[in-house]
């Protein structure tokens, strides 16, 4: 009976981080660039070679019994949000796959998909939130109107009308999806070890900056509500398990009196 009770626990801590994951995809649904994230399941399996005691086949009886249930998310990185035009030059997001640095709180390299750029107190393009581009690029006083190319070639105008050239918005592309760790609020970093290629916007297989244009999250809200409901049902079913269970523990225990 121990079993059920085992089984019915992992089945509900499972489906509870589920749904969590869900939860948090719909709460940034109207976060710049926000990429969803995916549920998996996989049964954890124990090997189950031969036994040479009785006492040992015992136990790796109970083992294979209990294996368990490991559940990892995934982020959606390859499938892009809708590109919307908003008309503001300090709204910019990628067209394509890769990423913008940003230079963390503690000098650690933070990913972007791009949203409102902001000016911080030191004068340098920053995310919103103050969180630095790591090509450091500066933006006089006086400067008045900012231009992005297409190949992230920054330009400020000033009081004269005169451009002049800041700098360049460098994008990296990591080497593989599953590499990326969410920090929240459409921000990622690379795991330890895990490498990215340093390319110029529209090429190595990185997209164009596009100025004046947000990119929406990929978070489809029908289909997050309908997987939610399906993670409840199932969740009241394990609920049902643990009680069942109980039930006849309840039932053991009376006929033993």
């Amino acid at each position: 009976m121990n079993g059920a009770f085992e089984i019915g626990a992992v089945s509900l801590k499972t489906q509870q981080r589920a749904l969590e994951t869900i939860a948090n995809n719909i709460a940034n649904i109207n976060t710049p660039a926000f990429k969803r994230a995916e549920v998996q399941f996989a049964e954890i399996v124990t090997s189950n070679t031969d036994a040479v005691t009785e006492n040992e086949r015992v136990a790796r009886e109970a083992a294979t019994l209990n294996g368990g249930v490991r559940m990892a998310t995934r982020a959606m990185m390859s499938e892009l949000g809708e590109l919307r035009t908003t008309g503001s030059a300090m709204d910019i997001a990628i067209e394509g796959q890769g990423f913008i640095e940003l230079m963390g709180p503690n000098g650690e390299n933070v990913l972007w998909r791009g949203g409102r750029l902001e000016v911080d107190r030191d004068g340098y393009l920053a995310a919103a939130g103050g969180t630095a581009l790591r090509s450091l690029i500066a933006v006089p006083d006086d400067v008045t109107e900012l231009t992005i190319d297409r190949d992230g070639v920054i330009r400020g105008a000033g009081n004269d009308g005169d451009q002049v050239e800041l700098g360049q918005i460098m994008l990296v592309r990591p080497e593989s999806e599953t590499e990326l760790e969410p920090l929240g609020g459409g921000l990622y970093r690379l795991a330890d070890g895990a490498r990215a290629i340093d390319a110029v916007p529209g090429e190595d297989g990185v997209g164009a900056i596009r100025q004046g244009v947000l990119e929406g999250s990929n978070v489809e809200m029908t289909a997050a509500m309908v997987e939610m409901l399906v993670l409840q049902r199932a969740y009241a079913a394990s609920a049902q398990v643990i009680q069942a269970a109980d039930q006849v523990s309840s039932i053991t225990n009376n006929l033993k009196r």
